[in-house]
């Protein structure tokens, strides 16, 4: 009798482990569908195709979101929004799947972080200073602090000598 359950709570769970594999693969192909439909011009299947990715790019962004400085203000939302709006530019790329979609839209937002951080940290706006009142005689020792635009040269310089491993690093 004991047995009889256990068996039964496998087949229950093998049952769900296929339906989710099976709609784990129609979303992918779905997405695929789209991004080919999208690359023909249809302007709606963008629509449809942010619909279905947005909470994975979320998801992206908040890792992005992670490895910034703690005075960024980049928030994972608008990180979102950013590479929606490079990604309506980026209407004449010819879509290959699921991957490669992910795999562009981590690179933007590699490249809307590296701009952000060369805005913020440009000559003009004063660079890395830092304003202190006269008053405060203890000066804070610099902070040791992810430096975006040196990783940027740094995958940039790896993407280089092998594209692969850029890419890995990447995601």
């Amino acid at each position: 009798m004991l047995g009889d359950s256990f068996f039964e709570r496998e087949k229950v769970h093998r049952r769900s482990e296929i339906l989710r594999d099976t709609n784990m693969e129609a979303g992918h192909r779905n997405i695929t569908e789209l991004l080919k439909q999208w690359s023909a011009g249809d302007h709606l299947a963008l629509d449809q195709l942010i619909e279905l990715v947005y909470e994975d790019l979320r998801q992206l962004a908040r890792r992005r979101a992670r490895s910034l400085p703690a005075d960024s203000s980049m928030q994972p939302t608008a990180l979102v929004n950013e590479v929606y709006l490079r990604l309506v530019d980026a209407s004449q790329v010819s879509w290959n799947d699921r991957a490669h979609f992910f795999a562009i839209a981590a690179r933007l937002m590699r490249q809307v972080v590296t701009d952000s951080a060369r805005v913020h940290g440009c000559e003009k706006r004063g660079g890395g200073w830092q304003r202190i009142a006269i008053e405060d005689s203890n000066i804070p020792a610099a902070k040791q602090e992810l430096d975006v635009l040196a990783l940027d040269e740094a995958l940039n310089r790896l993407a280089s000598a092998d594209a692969r491993k850029a890419q890995v690093v990447e995601l």
